[in-house]
């Protein structure tokens, strides 16, 4: 077997790190690691599969980790590879479970029906989703409101082009945590920091979409480019720059309101009805 299935009875989709519930805070970690649930072997993959960015954020995990113990923070994280589900997307999204990923072919998920995607859902992209709405509400239940970071990575190179970006914001419609963190990243003269790149923030279903924009906590996505956190002393010198920024950021005096910014993901009917459905 090829595969980082993990040795265990039991396979529990997501990991919980303590903090501070009233610290304001709660740091998220999409797709933390590569591993598989031993039912699902190795999906038909070599072992060098597990390596890329295809199964997972490659750093992401170790500086949220970093973030997590300097801000006191709660966190949760995946433990499940994005090739079984994605949890960063919404519950209907066509990529949720990719059929090929990056060039790649995925013989487990190539056959794959509606059945077997509503089972994966429900045992390891809905425990996550869910653990996040419970966090969300203890916190506002503890003294206020949290903001939402959510970490990722990203490769250097994308199709053959480099991409220039030391690191990215994604954010939709909701600025408060994006355009002063923005500011204060770009301050660093040094620093090549996208503003939505290399990704748009305003996807449908997506983790900050559904716990930030429909709720209406403050939220922004982090995204570091792979290399510069593939080490600790690189993970440690983003968690040590990105971590006095967000304080700063959490001094705002409205961070901590629930706010319903419009999306560009869905009209304003559409955000309405959802709205409607979490109430």
């Amino acid at each position: 077997m090829h595969g980082p299935a993990q040795d265990i009875s039991r396979f529990d989709p997501l990991e919980r790190l303590d903090g501070a519930l009233n610290c304001g805070i709660l740091l998220l970690c999409d797709h933390a690691r590569p591993n598989l649930p031993p039912e699902y072997g190795d999906l038909g993959l070599t072992a060098d599969h597990f390596t890329r960015h295809i199964a997972y954020d490659i750093g992401a995990a170790a500086l949220t980790y970093a973030l997590a113990q300097r801000l006191c923070a709660p966190a949760l994280m995946t433990t499940f590879s994005r090739l079984l589900i994605d949890p960063n997307r919404g519950a209907d999204d066509p990529t949720l479970v990719m059929r090929i990923s990056d060039r790649a072919l995925i013989p487990g998920n190539a056959r794959i029906d509606d059945a077997e995607i509503a089972r994966r859902r429900r045992l390891y992209w809905q425990p996550y989703r869910d653990a996040i709405a419970d966090m969300s509400q203890k916190m506002r239940a503890a003294g206020r409101p949290p903001a939402l970071v959510s970490i990722h990575s990203y490769t250097p190179v994308w199709r053959g082009r480099p991409r220039p970006w030391h690191a990215g914001l994604l954010w939709d419609c909701d600025d408060r945590l994006a355009r002063p963190l923005l500011a204060s990243l770009r301050a660093e003269s040094h620093l090549v920091i996208g503003d939505n790149e290399p990704y748009d923030g305003a996807l449908r279903g997506d983790t900050m979409f559904d716990h930030g924009t429909l709720p209406g906590l403050a939220h922004v996505l982090i995204e570091v480019r792979q290399d510069l956190i593939a080490t600790q002393p690189g993970v440690e010198e983003w968690a040590n720059r990105l971590a006095p920024l967000l304080v700063d950021c959490l001094a705002a005096p409205d961070i901590h309101d629930i706010r319903h910014y419009p999306s560009r993901a869905a009209t304003p009917a559409q955000l309405a009805a959802l709205r409607e459905k979490m109430t």
